[in-house]
């Protein structure tokens, strides 16, 4: 099963790129799309969230003790009198 996308509207500019960029390594624009969007995926894919670098970097392994996850990503600071004592 083969489905088709139509991109209207693109610029005429990255149309003769695209086409130039096709030729040059003697595919279709068609097969030079696929191969960018798959070639955009894999790295975007392969791209570690910032909390998974520090925890390997700063991990329990290394001997920090990282703050535990609450429910929006930060621990909102609180200036309450019980806390300081």
């Amino acid at each position: 099963m083969s489905t088709s996308i139509t991109v209207r509207d693109i610029d005429p500019g990255d149309k003769s790129w695209l086409r130039r960029e096709a030729r040059q390594i003697g595919v279709s624009m068609e097969e030079l799309v696929r191969r960018l969007i798959h070639e955009k995926r894999t790295r975007a894919e392969a791209r570690p969230k910032p909390s998974e670098a520090f925890a390997r970097h700063f991990g329990e392994k290394h001997g920090v003790e990282l703050p535990p996850r609450v429910r929006h990503g930060h621990k909102p600071l609180s200036f309450s009198r019980e806390e300081e004592e």
